[in-house]
């Protein structure tokens, strides 16, 4: 059975499966869902994050809304924000993760692609001290979708 975030996310999704972005309250979703609007704001921000493709803009207040953005379509410009903006730093294996989740929703990668470029990136294949870890996997994944943006 899907936990409550599941369903708030699936139920985002289905909204903004034709939009681009789409306008939200979070009260008004939370008395839908029967759940607190914390539990709204958890969905958003662990779900709806850059990494996986979102962007999140919230106003406050009595008028206040949520609008959910679908960033950039083009795969192209996707590969070309994650390596030159996203890549830039280091990135842990769970961020790495939800950027190829994206990739892969996005059918930039196929999931044979998907399970090579997971284990290449693992903290088990990369075996380096932890403080450098995180570097490593951006500089292997950054060359892997430079890779790509070239085929």
């Amino acid at each position: 059975m899907a936990n409550i975030s599941d369903i708030i996310e699936e139920f985002i999704l289905q909204q903004l499966s034709d939009d681009l972005s789409i306008n939200l309250s979070r009260n008004e979703l939370a008395d839908f869902f029967s759940c607190a609007p914390s539990q709204i704001n958890y969905v958003l921000s662990t779900r709806f994050t850059p990494l996986k493709g979102y962007d999140i803009e919230s106003r406050r207040g009595g008028g206040g809304y949520i609008k959910v953005v679908r960033l950039d379509n083009s795969k192209k410009d996707l590969l070309k924000t994650t390596v030159y903006e996203i890549l830039n730093e280091p990135v842990s294996y769970n961020e790495a993760l939800q950027i190829l989740d994206n990739l892969l929703d996005r059918l930039i990668i196929n999931e044979n692609e998907y399970n090579l470029i997971k284990n290449a990136i693992s903290p088990k294949a990369l075996a380096a001290p932890v403080v450098m870890e995180d570097r490593l996997r951006a500089n292997i994944l950054k060359n892997i979708l430079l890779g790509l943006m070239r085929r």
